[in-house]
């Protein structure tokens, strides 16, 4: 008789801290991580959504994926009142899951997951978009990205990884945040000046990743076959950009179903029959060369984040972490 293997005990499971999480996910890799996961097996309508429950001053937040090979479930609070203490509003861990078995594999950092999956997931998006923009690329993109937060810093370096060429000017309600991510990137090497929102009409590239619940900037102002990724915030109550630029933009979501449930960029512009009919593409058909741009129009990006991109990344970060 074959002897059944041990499950792990839980004193016994790895954890991946936020430096370990950074180290084993650099952009490049993270980015080529969820391109293969989408032309392969991962189908972004087929995610589990995210599930919301109360939390003394917040909310609890899971995220649950699976796979063939590893499953997850990324479980988070969510604390509004923690900022004005000095404390982060989102905290949480992952934990990796063996398909075959279900026994937890590995536990790490939730936080710092998000941090490198938004990032990854959007540039991938975005560098893909620009791919197919009529009459080719720009060669040395001008970027544009609103907000000073650990989303921004991070877009500018999954940027900076993924467009090499472009240059960089940040959008913020605070000034002295904008400075001290712009003093943090060029301790990295990145050059990176403070923008304006009157830059808007003379940026390649757009990147929202504010907390703001109102449109940042109007809407027409936007070049044509510019690029716009609004990804900072989920809900149908909160929205970066405004009805003129969606309704004039070729769209591309992570996921229809998603979007239907969580993108408020968009469901204001038109309704969920609309969108049902317009069926945009989403983040598979987009690597698997789906999209038709039209000329003359900017491309808006929606993401709201999905759990199938925890599960690669997390995966990543296992597999970077045990099997040397």
């Amino acid at each position: 008789m074959t002897a059944k293997a041990e499950s792990p005990k839980t004193a016994d499971l790895p954890y991946f801290g936020a430096a370990a999480v950074r180290t084993a996910a650099p952009w490049t890799t993270a980015v080529a991580a969820l391109e293969r996961a989408l032309l392969g097996a991962v189908d972004p309508e087929q995610d589990s959504p995210r599930l919301f429950s109360p939390a003394p001053g917040g909310e609890f937040l899971l995220m649950p994926a699976s796979g063939a090979g590893y499953s997850g479930v990324k479980a988070l609070t969510v604390a509004p009142g923690n900022p004005a203490r000095g404390l982060e509003k989102i905290q949480g861990v992952y934990v990796l899951i063996d398909s075959d078995t279900l026994a937890p594999l590995a536990v790490m950092d939730g936080t710092e997951l998000t941090s490198v999956r938004t990032p990854a997931t959007t540039l991938l998006a975005v560098s893909r978009i620009l791919a197919a923009t009529p009459g080719g690329q720009p060669e040395r993109p001008r970027v544009l990205v609103f907000g000073a937060g650990i989303q921004a810093l991070n877009h500018v370096r999954a940027a900076h990884a993924l467009l090499p060429e472009a240059s960089f000017a940040v959008v913020g309600r605070r000034p002295e945040r904008v400075r001290e991510l712009i003093a943090a990137l060029a301790e990295e090497g990145i050059d990176a000046r403070e923008g304006r929102v009157e830059e808007v009409p003379h940026a390649d590239v757009v990147l929202c990743t504010t907390t703001s619940t109102a449109p940042l900037f109007d809407g027409a102002l936007v070049a044509p076959n510019a690029v716009i990724a609004a990804v900072g915030q989920h809900g149908l109550d909160a929205r970066e950009v405004d009805a003129t630029l969606v309704r004039r933009s070729d769209i591309v979501v992570e996921g229809r179903a998603s979007a239907l449930r969580e993108a408020g960029d968009l469901i204001p512009a038109r309704s969920a029959e609309e969108w049902k009919a317009i069926k945009p593409a989403n983040l598979r058909e987009l690597v698997q060369g789906g999209l038709a741009r039209t000329p003359g129009r900017p491309c808006l990006y929606a993401g709201v984040g999905m759990a199938w991109e925890d599960l690669v990344i997390a995966a990543l970060v296992y597999e970077g972490g045990t099997r040397k």
